[in-house]
């Protein structure tokens, strides 16, 4: 059972997450790690050039390293975080759920975004209508007629942020996959939901005018917010005032010892950048848990 406090919380259960969890839970500091198994970018792949291991399944991989982190004493949750900031002396964690969780440490290891629809005139009109962060850009599109993209978290608590800028919002997903809680708030929001629909097409030259969904229907928006997986790094890091490389903006930036530059907070795999290896992953994983359960101690 899981509580309202913990030493470690870790954002992502792929390979990173997983052996941070394993080190922190051994250094006997409680932990808990938050996330979905098949999210990880592993979760399908074959894996034949991890040292010590000739040939795995990525399904495999993550299983074993639950149970090894489990056995060690760590907790896990399979749900998104919505939101977290910075308290005196604690983070304080949000769930879809509702649910508020305080940490003394977190380490961010929930791997990239990977938001693209691969639709024509989606990367031309970047920043002309088209956005992948609601946190980022809502503030763009007071008074406007916007639609937000995709079926989980992200999306679902993206369009709630949306109302309190927006004029109108839409939430155009293929299906709403969210806890019951966050699903039955958009329901009874003003948000208008087209369940069951895709986008086939983002309409305008210069500047997004609209979509037009699979049902030929057309949604005349002004903006566009793709947004089809949980909280990214983007958001998350954000909020917590966490610095992310300056050439892309993409990825965070630590030292070596997984440290960001805000105290406390970690980061591991490859929300750190390329290259995209199950090793690196795991290494950087290593380090962060036991810099993090470090960290965590000098409040006992």
């Amino acid at each position: 059972m899981t509580k309202a406090e913990y030493e470690v919380v870790i954002l992502g259960a792929g390979p990173a997450g997983l052996q941070a969890a394993i080190h922190v839970a051994r250094a006997k500091v409680s932990v808990l790690v938050l996330g979905r198994e098949y999210k990880s970018s592993i979760a399908r792949a074959h894996v034949e050039n991890y040292c010590c291991l000739a040939s795995v399944t990525g399904e495999e991989l993550l299983k074993e390293g639950r149970i090894q982190a489990e056995k060690s004493g760590a907790d896990f949750l399979t749900e998104d975080v919505i939101e977290t900031s910075p308290e005196e002396r604690w983070f304080a964690i949000r769930l879809e759920s509702g649910r508020e969780l305080k940490t003394r440490s977190l380490v961010l290891a929930m791997g990239v975004s990977r938001n693209r629809l691969g639709l024509p005139n989606e990367k031309e009109l970047l920043g002309r209508g088209v956005s992948y962060c609601v946190d980022c850009d809502a503030g763009f599109y007071r008074g406007e007629r916007v639609a937000v993209v995709g079926g989980e978290s992200a999306a679902v608590s993206g369009a709630m942020t949306l109302l309190f800028y927006a004029d109108e919002v839409h939430l155009v997903s293929e299906q709403v996959m969210v806890t019951e809680t966050l699903a039955s708030q958009v329901r009874q929001s003003a948000i208008t939901l087209h369940e069951g629909r895709r986008v086939k097409e983002i309409l305008g030259q210069n500047q997004v005018e609209g979509l037009m969904l699979d049902d030929g229907s057309r949604l005349d928006v002004a903006g566009v917010f793709i947004e089809l997986g949980a909280k990214g790094a983007i958001e998350l890091a954000s909020a917590l005032g966490v610095a992310l490389d300056s050439e892309t903006m993409k990825f965070i930036v630590t030292d070596k010892k997984q440290a960001t530059n805000a105290p406390g907070v970690y980061a591991a795999g490859d929300i750190c950048g390329p290259p995209w290896q199950v090793a690196k992953a795991v290494g950087e994983g290593c380090v962060a848990g036991l810099e993090a359960a470090k960290w965590a101690k000098k409040f006992r």
